[in-house]
């Protein structure tokens, strides 16, 4: 049976719009394995449900959080963009009603460093800035952006996700659409401490935040 046929719709408690495809294998991510691929594609690709979890995302800052910046992960530039118009929407009661928000994507260099470059870099310096991923499975993307943010002078107000396997990175809440309680059974372990390996099971699929890859 095909990756895609096996895999499980799961409506978000916020909003069933909202739709996670779950696919259990086992799967090799860059940082660890696990045993379900969570499809979140059409969250960060179909412009309605984009919209609909930026919505969700929003609630978070809105009357909250002032709001310079918005930091993109994984391809969620949609969603990002989207969000940037929630909070600066009037009549909302937004602090950041009628401001323009910046939405960036930082640059991955050869050491796998996140970078701005110069022509960006004002849109993090003393800015306060939210970052969006996609998939935070251990949290070393998340870890490697605030560090990037904080080491550029940005203040980061918050970290919002589709789907988080943990709570705070450095202090600082990841807020999600969906959690691990929302995907029973999900797991995650080092790669030195698999027991799909240590029972000889063959990978399925090496996957990242633009999809999956089978072997």
């Amino acid at each position: 049976m095909a990756l895609n046929e096996r895999a499980v719709v799961i409506p978000a408690k916020a909003n069933k719009k909202i739709e996670l495809k779950a696919i259990a294998g086992h799967f090799a991510t860059s940082h660890s394995h696990i045993n379900y691929y969570l499809d979140i594609t059409p969250i960060k690709c179909n412009h309605e449900e984009a919209k609909l979890t930026s919505k969700q995302m929003a609630k978070k800052y809105i009357n909250s959080k002032e709001v310079d910046t918005i930091v993109c992960m994984d391809g969620c530039e949609v969603i990002g963009a989207f969000l940037a118009e929630e909070l600066s929407a009037n009549g909302l009661n937004s602090i950041n009603e009628g401001k323009g928000i910046n939405v960036i994507v930082p640059e991955i260099n050869s050491s796998g460093q996140l970078i701005f470059r110069d022509n960006v870099e004002p849109m993090v310096v003393h800015k306060h800035v939210v970052i969006i991923v996609a998939n935070a499975t251990t949290g070393k993307t998340i870890k490697k952006c605030i560090e990037a943010i904080k080491y550029y002078g940005g203040i980061v107000e918050g970290v919002s996700a589709i789907f988080s396997a943990v709570d705070a990175i450095y202090g600082v809440d990841v807020d999600s659409i969906y959690s691990i309680d929302d995907v029973a059974n999900y797991k995650t372990y080092s790669i030195n401490d698999c027991p799909f390996c240590a029972e000889g099971r063959r990978i399925d699929a090496i996957v990242n935040s633009f999809g999956y890859s089978k072997i």
